[in-house]
């Protein structure tokens, strides 16, 4: 009996003692590595990407380039958003992902009080971190983590520069922007209003209209009756675009005029091959998207903490309309 228990014993030391040697002869392996993260700490990030234009050209990029971002982060992003400027649903869509939890929303900034309550208040007591996309909103008023997008006023200082090179320094420019005042539009207006003050020969009108095609109709009218030697137009809002050439293009010939806008609208590219834009600002709506769920991601990790204030800007560039495929 005792023999039978020795012989037992040197067998479960032998057994050991392999499983020992092939473990030692893993950990020195030159090419060993140890077990990788499976991404499960990543994917239980839950992001949200809000738009009041869902489903145009522009913000389709924007989300294409975010859900590729998310994908490669192993993270989870739903994209939310209202359709044809509905401020009150995407607010509301809004407000439902801070009731949800979600760890992090990206949306597009909005400058209204309602908007920067949502951030600075309700997504704040939730400890929700919010990066608005696109269209900016001033950090005081909101306390969002940062911005993704263009430099807007920059982008307003090029459609100055490029209709100076275009006109030369003789010219009475008409000014549009919606009556909503938005954050974004206003730094683009800044931009090209701070480029033409600085020559004397070029006079500008400025006027704000509702965005109703009847009303943007209707504000052309006017303004085209009281600047009638008026040589230029700049649609600061992009969404407003289309009636105002509609009506000069019924007033008189679209080719006498000047006419420049940005891209954000669903029908700006049309517009821009057609000729009836002279140039655009054509914007980075991927990147965009890519580069907001990186610092998303980036906060909600600790790896980028914190996030610069003051935004990070995305390509943007003068097209031509001889220069539009």
């Amino acid at each position: 009996m005792r023999k039978k228990v020795l012989v037992a014993l040197i067998c479960i030391c032998a057994i050991l003692s392999y499983f020992t040697f092939v473990s030692a002869k893993k950990a020195f392996r030159s090419d060993w590595q140890p077990p990788s993260s499976s991404g499960t700490e990543a994917a239980q990030y839950r992001l949200v990407l809000i738009t009041h234009e869902l489903e145009t050209p522009f913000w389709d990029r924007v989300a294409a380039g975010a859900l590729e971002q998310a994908r490669k982060e192993g993270a989870s992003l739903e994209v939310w958003g209202s359709y044809g400027n509905n401020q009150t649903e995407f607010l509301r869509l809004f407000e439902v992902a801070i009731y949800s939890k979600v760890d992090g929303i990206i949306v597009q900034g909005l400058d209204t009080e309602e908007f920067e309550n949502l951030t600075k208040v309700k997504a704040a007591f939730y400890g929700i971190p919010v990066i608005t996309v696109a269209h900016d909103v001033p950090m005081e008023k909101s306390l969002r983590k940062t911005y993704v997008g263009s430099d807007q006023y920059k982008a307003g200082k090029m459609i100055a520069e490029q209709l100076l090179s275009d006109l030369g320094s003789r010219a009475k420019v008409i000014l549009m922007s919606d009556n909503y005042r938005e954050y974004y539009q206003q730094q683009r207006l800044s931009g090209i209003q701070d480029v033409l003050a600085d020559v004397p020969d070029v006079q500008t009108v400025y006027a704000e209209t509702p965005e109703s095609w009847e009303r943007v109709v209707a504000t052309t009218q006017e303004l085209m009756n009281q600047v009638p030697d008026a040589n230029a137009f700049i649609a600061i809002n992009a969404n407003i675009a289309e009636a105002m050439l509609q009506e000069i293009g019924r007033r008189s010939r679209i080719e006498p005029y000047h006419i420049y806008s940005f891209d954000d609208s669903p029908h700006s590219q049309t517009l821009l091959a057609s000729g009836k834009l002279d140039g655009m600002i054509r914007q980075s709506p991927e990147e965009m998207g890519k580069v907001s769920v990186e610092r998303m991601i980036g906060w909600l990790s600790g790896k980028t903490v914190p996030l610069d204030a003051e935004g990070y800007f995305t390509g943007i560039e003068m097209v031509k309309a001889v220069e539009a495929p």
